[in-house]
C-alpha cells in the first residue's frame, strides 16, 4: 500500500517557491535599472518609457530595442571578464526585459 500524499506540505512548498521566484524577479529588475544607468531618470519618466515599450506593437522598434539590449549585455560580460550577472543572464534570456531597459536608457 503507498504512502499518502501530503498535498498541505507540497502546495505550501510550492508556494514558498513561488515567492521566492518572484522576489528574486524583483531584484534582478532592480539591479537591470541600476546596470542601465535608468535609475539617473525621474520615475514618471522611467514608468512612461516602460510603458511605451510595453504598448509599442511595432515590430521594428521592438527588434531594433532587442538587439541594443544583447549589444549591452554583451559589453558587460566583456567588462566583467565573461563573468555574468544574474541579473543580465534573466533579462538576456527574457525578451520582454531587454527592450525595455534599452527604451528607458533611450530616453
Amino acid at each position: 500500500m503507498r504512502k499518502p500524499r501530503d498535498f498541505d506540505s507540497e502546495l505550501k512548498a510550492l508556494d514558498d517557491k513561488a515567492r521566492q521566484l518572484k522576489q528574486a524577479k524583483l531584484q534582478q529588475l532592480g539591479e537591470l535599472v541600476v546596470a542601465t544607468g535608468a535609475d539617473a531618470l525621474p520615475v514618471e519618466q522611467l514608468a512612461g518609457a516602460l510603458l511605451a515599450a510595453v504598448a509599442a506593437s511595432d515590430m521594428i522598434a521592438r527588434e531594433d530595442w532587442r538587439l541594443r539590449g544583447a549589444a549591452f549585455f554583451q559589453r558587460q560580460d566583456k567588462a566583467r571578464g565573461g563573468a555574468r550577472s544574474r541579473a543580465a543572464s534573466a533579462a538576456a534570456g527574457n525578451g520582454g526585459s531587454a527592450p525595455a531597459g534599452s527604451a528607458a536608457g533611450a530616453e
